[in-house]
């Protein structure tokens, strides 16, 4: 499938997102390189206020969810 669109003047290989010469550079370092620059500590993504609400609640719902999974695992028993 072509996802360009005809006429658009820009061919389909030219939409993806250039690949950087970082990404190019770690592909060729040795493993202890690789360890070490994967272990580096990644700074905070800026999120807006109604992104870390999203957040919250999606982790609220989980820790429910998982409490009534729980909580029928367990009655299931008797």
């Amino acid at each position: 499938m072509n996802d360009a669109r005809p006429g658009s003047g820009v061919p389909e290989h030219d939409r993806q997102p250039p690949e950087r010469s970082q990404d190019k550079q770690v592909m060729h370092l040795d493993r202890g390189q690789l360890v070490a620059e994967t272990s580096r500590p990644v700074p905070r993504a800026a999120l807006s206020a109604r992104a870390v609400a999203g957040l919250w609640a999606l982790r609220v719902f989980a820790v429910l969810v998982s409490l009534m999974v729980i909580y029928t695992f367990i009655d299931q028993l008797h």
